[in-house]
């Protein structure tokens, strides 16, 4: 009797089992599988599952425009204002105080960059020329450089040539101020502020010595401050052809300096951009004079108005001609002053050459005078033209 009324309840049990089931099912997911006792209430579950998932899709559409908006925000320029033209309408910028956010997000990048590029190409070439502490310094600071310049000589060019600044050179400081900027010319502008932004926590992260960091700052001072001083004050045309000149010059240079450690006897790089470097100052103060003191003092629209992004003044104009005419004076007593310094070596060099071949002849004389030489256990010493004789003592 007791087995049977086991397997009875065990019956009970299974047969209750997938019901319980059921209902626990009906409960969590909404009702989907419906109970048979009690069908209203799977259709309320349903229909509180469609009001829950048309909230939760709302909800995810609204963090995807909110992410979406903060995401472009770090990617993109802002401040796009759709300006018309003949052929239809176009997207020109301006700068604000929400570049900064874009500088900073690139800035990561460039730090990024710059491993990849120490990490997987300089750090390979360098084990092999196996080069001291000191230029393995120098090394690794040409070959970042070369990498930066030749990119962004490429970059300025495409940008002056589609924008026809060199085949326009009136282009330059007609229609200021130069307020509505295209793409291309703003990313420029972002790219570059945040490279030589991201150049100062690199002084740390890449352990250059101590009598290198003065040196180091004041050329990235000087970058940053010209850059953002045309950025700024809507000279953002002149200031691209500056840089083309500039970025060609310092490529050339560190070129050169790279096949110099590679081989020390080749110097024609050398040569070639000191007489481009040169060629390069002279252009960039006729061409800053040009634009700027004749180009501007002649437009009509000669008021200080920040506002509208006007500063066109006799005091503006004078400051930036003599922040680019004592950057140019620096650079041009510092390329003097090495240049100079270097002559003195080389010619160094080449006096201790000649003077080498006759010290060993003398040296080798002086030793056979006042030295002695062993003879069957007897030391004689020459002088002159008297010999003494002294007996060995055995050991």
């Amino acid at each position: 009797m007791r087995r049977e009324r086991g397997k009875e309840r065990r019956f009970r049990g299974a047969m209750l089992r997938p019901r319980v089931w059921r209902v626990r099912c009906c409960l969590q997911l909404g009702g989907t599988l419906g109970h048979p006792l009690n069908p209203p209430f799977t259709l309320r579950c349903v229909c509180r599952d469609q009001d829950d998932r048309q909230r939760t899709s709302s909800i995810a559409e609204e963090r995807l425009i909110v992410t979406a908006k903060t995401a472009f925000l770090f990617i993109l320029p802002q401040y796009n204002v759709s300006m018309p033209t003949a052929d239809g309408e176009t997207v020109q910028y301006h700068y604000g105080p929400k570049d900064l956010v874009t500088v900073l997000f690139y800035i990561f990048i460039a730090i990024i960059l710059h491993a990849v590029v120490q990490e997987y190409i300089l750090d390979k070439i360098s084990k092999r020329l196996h080069l001291s502490k000191v230029k393995h310094s120098k090394f690794n600071e040409s070959g970042q450089l070369v990498v930066f310049h030749l990119s962004s000589v490429i970059w300025c060019f495409y940008v002056v040539v589609t924008e026809g600044y060199l085949t326009n050179p009136r282009s330059l400081w007609e229609d200021y101020p130069h307020v509505y900027l295209p793409f291309q010319v703003k990313f420029f502008y972002l790219c570059q502020l945040a490279y030589w932004l991201h150049a100062l926590p690199e002084l740390y992260f890449q352990k250059v010595r101590k009598e290198e960091i003065p040196r180091q700052l004041q050329y990235i001072c000087l970058y940053l401050v010209h850059i953002a001083g045309a950025y700024l004050l809507n000279l953002s045309r002149l200031g691209l052809v500056l840089l083309l000149l500039q970025y060609s010059t310092e490529f050339l240079f560190h070129t050169a300096r790279l096949c110099h450690f590679a081989d020390e006897n080749n110097e024609k790089l050398f040569n070639a951009w000191a007489a481009v470097f040169g060629v390069t100052r002279l252009f960039i103060l006729t061409l800053a004079v040009l634009a700027i003191g004749f180009g501007l003092a002649r437009m009509e629209n000669q008021a200080f108005d920040p506002e509208k992004g006007n500063f066109n003044t006799l005091l503006c104009r004078l400051c930036v001609l003599l922040l680019v005419c004592a950057a140019q004076a620096w650079l041009m007593w510092r390329f003097i002053h090495s240049q100079l310094r270097h002559w003195r070596e080389y010619w160094s060099e080449q006096s201790a050459k000649r003077r080498v071949p006759a010290a060993p002849r003398l040296a080798a004389r002086l030793i056979k005078r006042e030295s002695g030489y062993h003879e069957n256990g007897v030391v004689k010493a020459e002088n002159g033209t008297s010999t003494r004789t002294k007996k060995l003592k055995s050991p």
